[in-house]
């Protein structure tokens, strides 16, 4: 399944670099883009562009070049021409044939998705023209190794102007167009249903479980709130109005059309809207009203962590106890403005950290994490111990990240993990080789994966769940438990002129919860 994408942002191979993160305010992005979908884990060529008109330029008559216009240069003998680029389609929908890519299944309370050939496309970069594909995926895309991709040139993985690449030494040059084709593995979430709210001409509002993004980026896609409405619900062409992170519950809005995107859209810039959150912190929150006008500086879009901090941007929150059993209180959120994670910021700040936020309730904050603005550590130093503390647990997907995000500097060498990497990589330089022999050989034998994953039909679903190639494939990973892929923020109501709608007060949010 082959499709371009948009997005903001390029690949990086270092941890600090920015990058597209899923979700602001606690749940609150300024103006989302329903058909971003950031490069995922280290082998795809990162994508770059939005999805291209099938028509090629020789489907119409060629018209003589006017002013301005540069004749098409004919190559001399032996040089290599590239093609004009395909005209642009405004916008990325996504089809019935991008949601039969693969399917669900349920297991252990969690909605896992069977891995699934993709091809991630982009344009040449402007760095690198000039340089051979061997250099570009030595210097940004290091998380496989170059014996992985010497065997996807061999297993005719990587295309260059829809052309299988045999020589890793080509050099790129402008308007280059590179296709590769990955076997994609998505990290599970909850098996909670995305459940209907409303629904009328306009839009469409659920309740997003924990976990679950709301639209493509990273490692995910099936397990996204876009796809899931339109495989299950068969809501599609939705226009998302605004986002959640990941890990926050509650309501999401939808538009069905471009027209009620942009009026609602509208409605955000001039302030119309107003939001509401219930959280359980830790401790014993104050019993009057707390309004925080803390500023909040973002300190890596890539990790997605911020703080705060006088440079940082304006904005402000009210808080309001709703009850206390005795260890922690449910509170009720007003963000007034929309900063990135700006209510569990200011909660951190207040020393009420969210009881369970896998970032801004962490030890990697010093002893008092977080509280008063009091860290006693630079930015460099508190991203490596955060990504140091989720790497000894296995668990950097909290983080979106994966080990192919990490730049060597901010990796720790005594992480369970990295060792893991080792002997992997021991294991794909052999596999390369004995790929090398099969394909020439009896390209049956590979398990019965199709070297034209393109092609597979939805007989090859079981076969298509491993591959030869793949990295994920021989790793043993221990699935997250239902529990631990809750964070305890709720959207409670999401309101403007003329609509409001409500989700029901989760369960940790009620008077007889108890802690574990």
């Amino acid at each position: 399944m082959a499709e371009t994408l948009s997005t903001g942002t390029e690949a990086a191979s270092g941890l600090e670099a920015p990058a597209q993160q899923n979700g602001a305010a606690d749940g609150e992005a300024r103006e989302p883009q329903g058909s971003q979908e950031p490069a995922g884990p280290g082998v795809e060529l990162a994508p770059g562009d939005e999805k291209q008109n099938p028509e090629s330029e020789d489907q119409a008559p060629a018209a003589a070049p006017g002013p301005g216009k540069r004749k098409k240069r004919r190559g001399v003998t032996g040089e290599r021409v590239v093609p004009p680029p395909k005209k642009r389609r405004a916008g990325v929908s996504f089809s019935d044939e991008h949601f039969a890519e693969t399917s669900y299944y349920f297991e252990g309370g969690l909605r896992k998705v069977r891995p699934y050939y993709f091809d991630f496309q982009t344009y040449c970069k402007g760095r690198w023209v000039g340089h051979s594909l061997l250099h570009v995926f030595s210097t940004e895309f290091r998380a496989q190794p170059l014996t992985y991709y010497e065997a996807a040139v061999r297993a005719g993985r990587l295309h260059l102007n829809e052309e299988p690449v045999k020589d890793l030494s080509i050099v790129l040059k402008d308007n280059d167009f590179l296709r590769n084709t990955v076997h994609r593995h998505e990290p599970p979430v909850t098996a909670e249903p995305v459940r209907l709210l409303a629904e009328n001409e306009d839009v469409v509002v659920v309740d997003k479980p924990s976990s679950i993004p709301v639209h493509p980026c990273g490692r995910f896609r099936h397990n996204t709130v876009i796809f899931i409405l339109g495989k299950e619900h068969q809501l599609k062409e939705l226009h998302p109005l605004h986002r959640l992170d990941r890990l926050t519950s509650g309501v999401l809005m939808f538009a069905k059309t471009a027209a009620v995107s942009e009026r609602i859209h509208e409605q955000v810039r001039d302030r119309q809207l107003e939001k509401e959150y219930v959280c359980r912190v830790e401790g014993e929150f104050p019993a009057e009203e707390v309004t925080c006008k803390e500023p909040i500086l973002v300190v890596s879009y890539k990790v997605g962590v911020c703080r705060v901090d006088p440079r940082g941007k304006p904005c402000e929150t009210v808080f309001q106890r709703l009850s206390y059993n005795g260890r922690s209180s449910v509170v009720r959120c007003r963000p007034l403005t929309g900063r990135t994670h700006q209510i569990r910021v200011h909660l951190q700040f207040l020393g009420h950290p969210i009881l369970n936020d896998p970032i801004y309730n962490s030890v990697a904050w010093g002893p008092s994490r977080g509280r008063g603005g009091h860290i006693p550590k630079t930015d460099e130093e508190l991203l490596r111990d955060l990504v140091a503390e989720h790497q000894a647990k296995q668990s950097l997907h909290v983080l979106d990240l994966c080990e192919g995000d990490l730049s060597p500097g901010l990796t720790d060498s005594a992480a369970p993990s990295s060792e893991l990497s080792k002997d992997c990589l021991e294991e794909l330089a052999a596999s390369a080789q004995k790929m090398d022999g099969a394909v020439e050989a009896a390209p049956q034998d590979l398990d019965t994966v199709p070297l034209a994953p393109g092609k597979a039909t939805e007989t090859d679903v079981v076969n298509q769940e491993t591959d030869p190639l793949c990295l994920e494939c021989r790793l043993v990973r221990q699935d997250p438990l239902p529990r631990d892929l809750v964070m305890f923020l709720h959207a409670l109501c999401y309101k403007g002129p003329g609509f409001e709608y409500l989700s029901p007060m989760p369960a940790w949010a009620q008077d007889d919860w108890q802690e574990d």
